[in-house]
C-alpha cells in the first residue's frame, strides 16, 4: 500500500523554471513551505501561538515572524502560518488541547516572491491596495485580489512581497506579475 502521508507527497512545483525580471523588479517562484490554514477563539490564541512558537498577531493587517515561520492575520479569529524551514506547524499543533482548527494547506497554495524597487508599481498593476510604505509597513499582510483572483499579500521588506495564492491559479498571477514587471521597468 502507498504511503499517503504528506510527507510522501512530492510534488512538482507549479512555477519551476519560471522567471521574470526587470531593471527594477524580480519575479520568482517562492521556496516551498509549509502553510495551515488556522482558525482560534480569542481563549485559544495564546495555547495555540505558544505551540507554535510565536505570537499570534491579534491586530488587522499585521503578521508575527520567528525563525523560518510566520502567522499572517487574515481576520478576528484565523490567520496563515508558513514554515519555510523542516518543521511542520501541524505537528507542533497537535498536542493543542484549546480549541481550534488546523488545516494543512500546504499543497492548495503556492507563492511568488516580488522584489525590487518596482514592486509596488508590479504589484499595483493587478491589486488595488496602496502598497506605499507608510499605508503598507514591512510585516503587513492582507487578503485581496490580484487581478481576477483572491490572494495573500505580504510585505517581508521594504521592497519585498510574497504572493500567496493557489497553485490552480498560480500560473495567472505569475504571468501577470511578469508582464507587470517589464512595465514597471520601462
Amino acid at each position: 500500500m502507498a504511503d499517503s502521508s504528506a510527507a510522501a507527497l512530492d510534488r512538482a512545483h507549479p512555477l519551476a523554471g519560471r522567471s521574470a525580471a526587470s531593471a527594477h523588479v524580480s519575479v520568482q517562484p517562492a521556496e516551498p513551505a509549509f502553510r495551515v490554514s488556522l482558525r482560534a477563539r480569542p481563549e485559544a490564541v495564546a495555547a495555540v501561538g505558544t505551540a507554535l512558537g510565536l505570537d499570534l498577531p491579534v491586530k488587522p493587517k499585521t503578521s508575527a515572524r520567528s525563525g523560518s515561520r510566520a502567522a499572517l492575520w487574515l481576520g478576528p479569529d484565523e490567520w496563515l502560518v508558513i514554515d519555510t524551514g523542516a518543521s511542520d506547524p501541524m505537528s507542533d499543533l497537535s498536542g493543542v488541547e484549546a480549541l481550534h482548527s488546523a488545516v494543512d494547506v500546504s499543497h492548495r497554495n503556492t507563492a511568488i516572491q516580488v522584489s525590487g524597487a518596482g514592486a509596488e508599481a508590479t504589484l499595483n498593476a493587478g491589486c488595488p491596495q496602496d502598497l506605499s510604505l507608510a499605508a503598507f509597513p514591512v510585516g503587513a499582510c492582507s487578503r485581496t485580489v490580484l487581478g481576477k483572483i483572491e490572494i495573500v499579500l505580504w510585505r517581508t521588506e521594504a521592497r519585498a512581497f510574497r504572493v500567496e495564492c493557489w497553485r490552480s491559479f498560480s500560473d495567472y498571477a505569475f504571468t501577470l506579475l511578469a508582464l507587470a514587471a517589464r512595465d514597471a521597468g520601462a
